[in-house]
């Protein structure tokens, strides 16, 4: 499936959880599936999505927190992951879509073929963690993950989407960051 297919069906079943987004082609996607003032676009910044996430996820625990991130964006900041395994949110979901690429630096290959980040966020202490590589088994673990306490991580394999067709946010950092407050 195409990363904007798996992002689409994920947007969709938000209602009012808080999402940040990993920078890129992830943001530019989930802008054009689904924008919403819940939704917490980065502006290049790679690798610290879980991280701003974790603090949001403690600061309410009484909302859902979802990451949107990238297998290249999880690659650049797994000390992240121990933080959120020890810390235990259990609000946090934690959803990578894995293309096996950099994508929005120029497809560059990550080394997620041959790391199993799922495995890793398990030994760092998630307490749910799951992999879908087909289409068919995604609405399965989106039910887990969106029901069952957390934090949970889910690896979604997917292709890589033209993001170029995807207009790019048309937010400012700071009207990102003041729409997205209004909204906690």
């Amino acid at each position: 499936m195409k990363r904007i297919e798996a992002i689409q069906k994920v947007s969709n079943l938000l209602k009012d959880e808080l999402v940040i987004h990993a920078n890129g082609h992830i943001c530019r996607e989930s802008y054009f599936a689904k924008d919403r003032p819940e939704n917490f676009y980065m502006i290049g910044s790679m690798g610290l999505p879980p991280a701003i996430a974790l603090g949001v996820a403690l600061s309410h625990p009484e909302r859902k927190v979802v990451v949107y991130d990238g297998d290249g964006s999880v690659l650049m900041g797994l000390g992240t992951l121990t933080m959120v395994g020890s810390l235990k949110p259990k609000n946090l979901i934690h959803i990578v879509f894995d293309n096996e690429t950099y994508g929005s630096t120029g497809e560059q290959p990550t080394l997620s073929k041959y790391v199993p980040l799922e495995k890793i966020a398990l030994d760092s202490g998630y307490r749910i963690c799951e992999k879908v590589d087909r289409n068919e088994n995604l609405d399965e673990k989106l039910k887990i993950v969106f029901t069952e306490e957390g934090p949970s991580f889910l690896l979604i394999k997917v292709e890589s989407s033209d993001g170029e067709a995807c207009p790019r946010v048309k937010l400012s950092p700071v009207e990102i960051r003041d729409r997205f407050q209004s909204s906690i």
